[in-house]
């Protein structure tokens, strides 16, 4: 099975939520299944329906992100010898055709947050300015049409 590139932090990310599933969220289903089993009739007790479909998406969850733990490989771009070229975890300062400023990190696709300035590393934007250097020109295909850019900063935070 391929490996699916993350950063340090993402890793660490997916670590927590593995710890909170596991000690926090599990005993909180199953304690919330034993209190509706105590309330009778199984057959008609929508509390426990709900309470055993938590179980069910916890347990769900667990093996996914154990899933993705297992496939990871973590990738510390301070560690790379890039020279100034733009890779995985790299942080790109662009400026748009309008004369604009955007910052964004690749990262990995459980990562991805464009709220916080993070994209995935599948999407248009981050395939186009892999191996690209700072000064260089970016034409991007969008779902909205072609895009601009020029790499003013590539760093490694």
């Amino acid at each position: 099975m391929a490996k699916t590139p993350v950063t340090v932090t993402g890793a660490e990310m997916l670590r927590t939520e593995l710890h909170r599933l596991k000690t926090v969220d599990r005993p909180n289903a199953i304690a919330a299944i034993a209190e509706a089993r105590s309330h009778g009739d199984l057959s008609e007790n929508a509390e426990y329906d709900a309470a055993k479909e938590r179980q069910s998406f916890i347990e769900g969850r667990i093996a996914e992100v154990e899933a993705k733990l297992a496939n990871v490989q973590i990738i510390d771009p301070r560690q790379l010898d890039t020279d100034g070229r733009c890779v995985f975890g790299a942080t790109v300062e662009l400026e748009d055709g309008e004369g604009g400023t955007v910052t964004y990190q690749i990262v990995g696709d459980d990562e991805a947050d464009i709220k916080k300035g993070k994209i995935s590393i599948s999407s248009p934007i981050a395939r186009a300015l892999i191996g690209k250097y700072a000064g260089d020109a970016v034409d991007v295909q969008t779902p909205g049409g072609v895009r601009h850019y020029d790499v003013l900063d590539v760093r490694f935070e």
